[in-house]
């Protein structure tokens, strides 16, 4: 992407209606995802772990121009919830976005509070089953691979995103007291 197209994105990104929830997820109004972020206000959050029919997880790369983890690997989709939808809503919209994903249908397993000195959110976990093509966004994914999610599938000199990592780790948690 050129720099112009890059601009134009985290503009309109940076002015997207998100809802403003307090520290028990109970909504507080909307407002732009850039005043969310210059004021350190507690949005809510997606992620949506994809799996094939293999059981691998695919673990996708973010873009270097991305505001939060630039060029980070990332073990699930998602995003910010955008004003008037719902978890399960914002979760379908951005598999949609970021890897191609449409028509599959979303488990949804829980919900936590994620705080790290770059955000705060109210996180609500999903996941499905997809062995489909995958239709990469260039303005947010730059590359992908399947893992072997209980593996050692880390890699020395990678970083990965805290956050998403943090909604895998409760997610195995379920499933082993599950």
């Amino acid at each position: 992407m050129d720099t112009s197209a890059i601009a134009a994105y985290l503009a309109a990104s940076s002015a997207e209606s998100v809802i403003h929830v307090d520290e028990h997820d109970r909504p507080l109004g909307t407002v732009s995802r850039g005043e969310a972020q210059t004021r350190g206000l507690i949005t809510r959050c997606t992620f949506i772990f994809v799996f094939n029919s293999a059981g691998q997880l695919c673990l996708h790369q973010r873009t270097n121009h991305k505001r939060l983890y630039p060029g980070f690997w990332d073990v699930a989709a998602g995003g910010v919830v955008a004003a008037g939808e719902t978890y399960a809503q914002g979760a379908e919209r951005e598999l949609a976005e970021e890897l191609g994903v449409c028509g599959v249908g979303l488990t949804e397993h829980l919900r936590f509070y994620f705080e790290s000195a770059q955000s705060r959110l109210w996180a609500g976990v999903f996941s499905c089953c997809w062995d489909g093509p995958l239709r990469l966004q260039p303005e947010e994914v730059q590359a992908v691979r399947w893992i072997e999610p209980r593996s050692q599938w880390q890699r020395a000199g990678e970083h990965y995103a805290p956050d998403s990592m943090a909604a895998l780790q409760r997610l195995w948690q379920q499933f082993s007291v599950d």
